[in-house]
């Protein structure tokens, strides 16, 4: 998805000498906004305060005219419609979660949450949002590297899937698999771009292997504050999976973009799109020489859904395809494993503990992960994932002391996972200020190695 650059107008200064008290003005989509004595926004009539009392849609909205932005480029830069920031605006909507405030918040710009939430999460925003990885910068440039001309020479298809192979391999095995990505992916984005830009034969050849690497790339961009390009790699890798006319890669582009609209709280185009690219990856599954990653990606999906419906709290339909993935998984066996989605039978029973966590269910989450041993998981990164989310549901029941010691177990697992999950970032948050007896240390311990700032 390839976005126009935003242009916000400049704020205009405009003050009274005559008068002791700071005064300015403001062009916000053409509309001037004065900020009186009262330190309140004025639009005509209308006055937009900052004060604590204020409700998280108010004040949204002044943060939002008060940084000269209309409301479709805020709501283009968090992936929803103008239609919805209205309404929450207006309060008819209510307050977005902190997933989305933490996307609202970086979008404006804003140091700390609490200036959308008062007091509720008086923090900086990078406590929740995690930091900006060292490479993030040249992965950037190597997607926004854009070439009108197609290039003299480029990378043979053959030997670019092979590095492919190579890098998803890397990103499953690394502690540190943000690093490792971050040092193969500018130079595996380029080839691949270059080859797909290639006139001749291999062209549908090159856009399959392209879609593959947006598709690692995701993983990399992933939790950090670049949202934009969550949206760019999962829309660039569904489109080249199209453009390589591969039932298969669309499968897997729609896998990534469902995770994307998951995460914004785009529920319904969620799983419509899942739907659909099940419908349209079925009709080949019966055949004998179709592959067995045509049934993971296919149970991948089934799985998203799942995780996409206990999101929104709606227990039946999330266990349903839980059942229904968990089938594809057992039907390819025990050392079967998916490997863009890491789809697999431990993973299932890895699903099961998270949905029990996003149903507010912990003591489901609980019986599910004691059902299994977590090492079966063969991605490392996953496996790291997994005991947050075991510490989630511990947290959830107030047990704090168990809750740290799985975030110490996923830590030591990939401290590259920890880093940048914003729910383990969460409950070290709350720990921080709330230790469990004897174990303050051992909490600010934990902090340090994470990146999260002591108070």
């Amino acid at each position: 998805m390839d976005r126009d650059p935003i242009r916000t107008q400049q704020a205009a200064t405009t003050c009274n000498p005559h008068k002791s008290t700071n005064c300015f003005g403001a062009v916000s989509a053409g509309i001037v906004l004065t900020l009186d004595p009262a330190n309140q926004w004025r639009e005509g009539t209308a006055v937009y305060s900052s004060d604590e009392n204020a409700p998280i849609g108010k004040r949204i909205r002044w943060h939002r005219e008060r940084a000269g932005m209309s409301r479709p480029v805020l709501a283009g830069l968090v992936g929803r419609s103008a239609e919805w920031l209205k309404a929450v605006e207006s309060g008819r909507l209510q307050g977005p979660r902190l997933p989305m405030l933490l996307r609202i918040a970086r979008a404006l710009e804003l140091e700390d949450l609490s200036a959308l939430t008062a007091d509720e999460h008086a923090v900086p925003v990078s406590v929740f949002a995690g930091e900006r990885h060292a490479a993030l910068t040249d992965v950037q440039m190597a997607l926004s590297d854009y070439r009108i001309a197609a290039p003299s020479g480029s990378a043979g298809t053959e030997h670019l899937a092979m590095r492919l192979q190579q890098a998803w391999h890397v990103r499953h095995a690394s502690p540190d698999h943000r690093t490792q990505l971050g040092l193969l992916l500018p130079g595996l984005i380029r080839d691949a771009q270059n080859a797909a830009r290639a006139p001749g034969d291999a062209r549908r050849a090159a856009r399959r292997v392209l879609s593959g690497v947006y598709q690692l790339a995701d993983f990399f961009v992933a939790y950090q504050p670049a949202p934009e390009l969550v949206w760019l790699v999962a829309d660039r890798a569904l489109s080249a999976g199209y453009e390589a006319d591969d039932p298969y890669m669309i499968a897997c582009g729609a896998w990534s973009m469902v995770q994307a609209l998951r995460d914004s709280g785009r529920w319904d185009e969620g799983i419509a799109l899942a739907h659909n690219a099940l419908t349209q990856i079925a009709p080949y599954l019966d055949r004998d020489d179709i592959p067995d990653d045509w049934r993971g990606i296919t149970g991948a999906l089934q799985a998203e859904l799942a995780y996409v419906h206990a999101r929104r709290g709606r227990y039946g339909d999330a266990w349903a395809h839980w059942e229904a993935a968990s089938r594809i998984a057992r039907s390819l066996g025990p050392a079967y494993r998916h490997v863009q989605t890491s789809f697999s039978i431990p993973v299932m029973q890895a699903h099961a503990t998270t949905l029990g966590v996003e149903l507010r269910r912990p003591g489901e989450a609980l019986r599910a992960a004691g059902a299994f041993e977590a090492d079966r998981i063969a991605s490392v990164p996953r496996r790291s994932r997994h005991f947050i989310e075991v510490a989630r549901a511990h947290y959830q029941r107030d047990e704090f002391v168990a809750a740290l010691a799985l975030l110490n177990k996923s830590e030591q697992t990939a401290p590259e996972t920890i880093r940048y999950n914003g729910y383990a970032r969460e409950i070290l948050h709350t720990l921080q200020k709330r230790p469990p007896s004897g174990m303050r240390d051992d909490v600010q311990d934990l902090c340090d190695r994470v990146g999260l700032p002591s108070h």
